[in-house]
C-alpha cells in the first residue's frame, strides 16, 4: 500500500472519556483483513504452494519479509496471550531449530532466488531463549537460504527479554546482523511486576538500553502494557517518566485484554487487582499526554515514535503498513511465516502454521509445509483491506484512490457503510464527504471502531465476541 499526495503530520488524539465509554466494544486489531477468525482449515500446504508460485510472477521481483517464531519462555508472564511453551529445558531449542531449518529449506525453494529479504523479525515467546551458538546457526542458515539486503537497507529485528541477556549478548546480536531491537518492559513498578510474575528491575532494563546504544543498533523499541493488576494512574505515570528518560525510538503501549477463558495463564491474575474502567481510561490519557509532550508522534492505535524513527518517515513517505507485528515500514514485501503458529501473507493469501509443537514437528518431519489453515482473499476482501489499512495508517482516505485501483464507484459500493459512518460524523469523530474520509482527532483513539464499519465479516454481531475490547 502506498498513498499518493502529501501526508500531514499526525495530530495527537483528543481524549473524550464519555465517547470512549460509549464506543467501548469488542473489535479486531486489524493486523490483517480478513482477520485470523476467518482462516479456514481447508486451506493447506497445497493451497499455499499455489499462492507462493503466483507471487513469483512479477516483472520486478517482490521483496520478502521473514517472521520466525521462537515459542519458548523460561518463565510465564501471567498477562501473556502469545503462543508459547514454558520450559527451562534448553534442549527443546535444539529440537525446534532442527525442524525450523527443515521448514526454511522447504520455504526457500518456493521463491525465486532474486527476491531479496528486506525485513526479518524474530519473535516469540523469547527469542533470546536461544543461546549464542543457536542464534548464530539460525542466522547462518537464513543467509544460506535467502538473499538478505545489506545492513544499511534491511530491517533485522529481534525481541529481547532483558532478563535473559548475558554481558556479551547484545554485541553478539549486532555481529550476527540484527540492527533493530524490541525490549519487553510492560511496567517498571515492582508491585505490578510481582502481580504478573515478571520481575524485571529497572537496572536490568537500563543496562540493556546502554548496551544497545553502545553497539549502534538502528532502532530501539519498547513495549508497555496498561490495565495490568495493581496499576494506578500515578504508578504508570512514574513508569512513563522513567521510560521517556531512556528515549526509545518507538513505543507500543498496549491495552491489556483480560481473556482468561481463552488464555489459561491469565487465570492466575487476581481480577480484583485490575484497575477499574475509570482508572484505565486515566492511564491511557496520561500515556498520550506524557508521550506527546515528550515529542513522540502518535502513529496509530497503540504506537508512538520519535520524529526521526522509520515509522514516522514511512508515514510521511506514504509507505506505512500494518501487519501481524503491528505497524511496519515494508508494506511492499511478501511475508513468510516460519515456525510454530506463525502467520505469513503471500500474494493474496494468509497462511498460519500448526499451532502446537507436536503437529508442527509431525508435518515438517513428513516433508510437508506445516500450514494448518489460512484464506485466499477475494477481490472484496482486498478492496476492503485497502480501505481499512489506509485509515489505520493515515487517518484519511480519498475515495478516488480506491476507484482508480479497483474500478468501482466508491460510495455506490459502500452505500451501507456510509450510513454506518453517520453516527461517527454526528459524534465529531469523522468528516465524510464525496471526496474524503478524514478521522478527526476525537476519533483517532476509536479508529478500530471506525474500521469495523467496513468489515464485511462483522455483520453477525457474534463475530465481535472473538476479539478484545477496542480500548
Amino acid at each position: 500500500m502506498r498513498v499518493n499526495g502529501d501526508i500531514k503530520p499526525t495530530e495527537p488524539p483528543l481524549f473524550d472519556a464519555e465517547l470512549i465509554r460509549r464506543y467501548d466494544v469488542n473489535g479486531p486489531r486489524y493486523t490483517s483483513y480478513p482477520t485470523a477468525l476467518q482462516f479456514r482449515g481447508d486451506f493447506d500446504a497445497d493451497a499455499y504452494l499455489v499462492c507462493a508460485q503466483e507471487s513469483n510472477g512479477d516483472p520486478i521481483p517482490t521483496p520478502l519479509s521473514l517472521y520466525m517464531h521462537i515459542p519458548f519462555c523460561a518463565t510465564v508472564c501471567f498477562y501473556c496471550a502469545c503462543n508459547k511453551v514454558v520450559t527451562r529445558n534448553r534442549r527443546h531449542a535444539a529440537e525446534y531449530l532442527h525442524h525450523l531449518f527443515l521448514e526454511m529449506e522447504m520455504q526457500a525453494r518456493l521463491f525465486d532466488a532474486d527476491r531479496t529479504v528486506e525485513q526479518l523479525h524474530l519473535g516469540g515467546g523469547t527469542p533470546t531463549f536461544l543461546d549464542a551458538d543457536q542464534l548464530a546457526q539460525l542466522m547462518a542458515q537464513t543467509r544460506r537460504l535467502f538473499h538478505l539486503a545489506p545492513d544499511t537497507e534491511g530491517e533485522y529485528a529481534i525481541e529481547i527479554d532483558p532478563r535473559t541477556l548475558r554481558p556479551d549478548s547484545v554485541a553478539q546480536l549486532r555481529q550476527l546482523g540484527f540492527n533493530r531491537v524490541s525490549l519487553g518492559v510492560q511496567d517498571l513498578d515492582e508491585d505490578v511486576q510481582q502481580a504478573v510474575n515478571r520481575i524485571q528491575p529497572e537496572e536490568v532494563t537500563l543496562s540493556a538500553v546502554a548496551a544497545i546504544r553502545k553497539e549502534g543498533f538502528h532502532s530501539l523499541a519498547m513495549d508497555l502494557i496498561y490495565g495490568l493488576p495493581r496499576q494506578t494512574p500515578d504508578s504508570f505515570a512514574r513508569t512513563l517518566e522513567r521510560i521517556i528518560a531512556m528515549r526509545p525510538d518507538r513505543l507500543s503501549v498496549f491495552n491489556y485484554a483480560h481473556l482468561p477463558h481463552r488464555f489459561k495463564t491469565q487465570q492466575q491474575i487476581d481480577e480484583s487487582a485490575l484497575p477499574g474502567a475509570e482508572d484505565k481510561l486515566r492511564i491511557l490519557q496520561l500515556a498520550i499526554t506524557q508521550l506527546t509532550a515528550a515529542r513522540y508522534e502518535y502513529i496509530g492505535m497503540d504506537h508512538f515514535a520519535l520524529p526521526g524513527d522509520s515509522l514516522c518517515q514511512a508515514r510521511r513517505a506514504g509507505t506505512l503498513h500494518r501487519n501481524f507485528q503491528g505497524y511496519s515500514t515494508r508494506g511492499n514485501c511478501d511475508l513468510i511465516g516460519l515456525g510454530m503458529s506463525s502467520i505469513g501473507q503471500i500474494d493474496n493469501c494468509y497462511a498460519q502454521n500448526a499451532r502446537t509443537l507436536e503437529s508442527y514437528y509431525a508435518l515438517v518431519s513428513a516433508g510437508r509445509l506445516p500450514v494448518e489453515r489460512g484464506i485466499v482473499c477475494s477481490a472484496d476482501d482486498r478492496l476492503r483491506r485497502q480501505v481499512i489499512m489506509t485509515l489505520l495508517c493515515y487517518f484519511s482516505l480519498r475515495p478516488t484512490d480506491i476507484e482508480r485501483d479497483w474500478d468501482v464507484v466508491f460510495w455506490d459500493y459502500f452505500a451501507r457503510e456510509r450510513q454506518r459512518l453517520e453516527a461517527f460524523v454526528t459524534d465529531g469523530l469523522l468528516r465524510v464527504d464525496d471526496d474524503l474520509i478524514e478521522v478527526l482527532p476525537r476519533g483517532r483513539l476509536l479508529i478500530r471502531n471506525i474500521c469495523m464499519a467496513f468489515d464485511q465479516y462483522l455483520r453477525d454481531s457474534d463475530q465481535q465476541q472473538g476479539f478484545s475490547k477496542a480500548l
